[in-house]
């Protein structure tokens, strides 16, 4: 890893994607936020349940959350197995995580690692035992309470050897601090044999920039499964997750997001294949509702024998917007079959006219179009998070 001259130089590094946000601009959120004992009865209660986080956590294995910069809530139903703590904790729990700090992810990557770095941020420790499986999702859930704040976290999750995990993490914005600022660093490590699906459902403020920087390193034989949901307006949001295989591994990146007036969003993925027998596949579909919307995707071939897809479909339903999709395929040997496709459109007008047909009106036939196309973006998805995707879509303002 790079020292911490190098490190304090990449404060001034853009992203390599997005828009670039000045992180003098926010001040450091608290490190000893309230501590939420019941999420049912709590003020939070609203944001949680708006992006997939159970409140009576009913059919949840665990509950993290993080106000701010801190720990607010953890709750686990005690199955055996399973570890659930502040990252802060956890390192001082079990001196191996050093091993793991910072191995997934280079701190010199740009101005938002580096930031995390430096502050030393604290976040959530996740674990399964090897050949644990855990039977329910765990939810976590990520706050921004402060105006012009940075909330700065820093998390690891584990899943060892022949392990199953599911998790659900929420991200949000109170009202009165709409003009934040979001940096989450995930560092994921699935082991072999091993299997974990990573949704993330987010809901923030119209001014709010969001940075997440999540890298995942998958084993042999395993399954890394990653789904990102963004259905309200955003400031500024640019996402990027890498995911790198072992042999015979898998790894599906699924993106479901709506660009709203006045949001600026950028995601995507990257798979590098490194294992023989490896397979990717990246699936976005995207609407503009007047915003401006970028789905980015790369697929690397590194060895023989590796299979890969990337597919990017985007509706623009107002003028002023943009969209613009960017598929890449990468491969340094020959034996790698690997393929994309990408469409841009627009309603097609039959589809609103059968349907008027049926009894609705215009805007309500293009509702009904626009659900269709995002809800049936993703299959194969947990029933959990299914019902959630369904709910966020119904929630969203799309034409009615």
């Amino acid at each position: 890893m790079a020292d911490e001259k190098t490190i304090r130089e990449a404060l001034g590094k853009k992203g390599a994607y997005g828009a670039d946000l000045d992180l003098d601009r926010y001040e450091e959120g608290t490190r000893e936020p309230e501590q939420v004992d019941d999420i049912e009865s709590s003020d939070y209660k609203k944001y949680m349940e708006h992006v997939g986080v159970v409140a009576d956590e009913m059919n949840r294995a665990g509950t993290l959350m993080f106000i701010d910069n801190g720990m607010s809530h953890c709750s686990t139903k005690r199955q055996e197995g399973l570890e659930m703590m502040s990252l802060s904790k956890a390192l001082e729990k079990h001196d191996g995580l050093k091993d793991y700090m910072w191995k997934a992810m280079d701190p010199t990557k740009d101005k938002y690692t580096a930031k995390s770095y430096l502050e030393n941020s604290d976040g959530y420790f996740i674990r399964v035992k090897s050949g644990y499986h855990i039977k329910n999702p765990v939810q976590t859930c990520m706050l921004l309470n402060k105006d012009k704040s940075i909330q700065n976290v820093h998390n690891i999750i584990i899943v060892e050897d022949g392990a199953t995990l599911e998790m659900i993490t929420g991200c949000s914005t109170a009202h009165h601090a709409n003009d934040s600022l979001h940096i989450g660093v995930s560092e994921i490590f699935v082991g072999d044999n091993a299997n974990l699906t990573f949704s993330m459902i987010h809901s923030w403020g119209k001014q709010t920039g969001v940075r997440p920087r999540t890298n995942c390193v998958v084993g042999k034989n395993s399954n890394y499964v990653n789904n990102y949901v963004i259905m309200n307006p955003v400031g500024s949001l640019q996402s990027f997750p890498v995911a790198t295989l072992g042999e015979n591994s898998s790894a599906t990146y699924n993106t479901v997001c709506v660009a709203f007036e006045g949001s600026d969003i950028d995601t995507g993925g990257m798979v590098n294949l490194n294992g023989k027998g490896s397979k990717a596949e990246i699936m976005s579909r995207s609407i503009s509702m007047g915003g401006r919307m970028c789905a980015r995707g790369r697929l690397v071939g590194n060895v023989p024998g590796v299979k890969a897809h990337l597919e990017c479909r985007s509706i623009i339903l107002k003028d002023g917007g943009s969209t613009l999709a960017v598929p890449e395929l990468e491969a340094h040997v020959a034996d790698v079959e690997m393929t994309h496709e990408a469409a841009v459109g627009k309603i097609a007008r039959d589809q609103i006219e059968y349907l008027m047909s049926r009894g609705l009106d215009e805007d309500q036939a293009v509702s009904m179009i626009v659900r269709g196309f995002l809800s049936g973006s993703i299959s194969g998805l947990p029933q959990e998070l299914q019902e959630e995707l369904d709910k966020a879509i119904a929630q969203a303002n799309l034409g009615d």
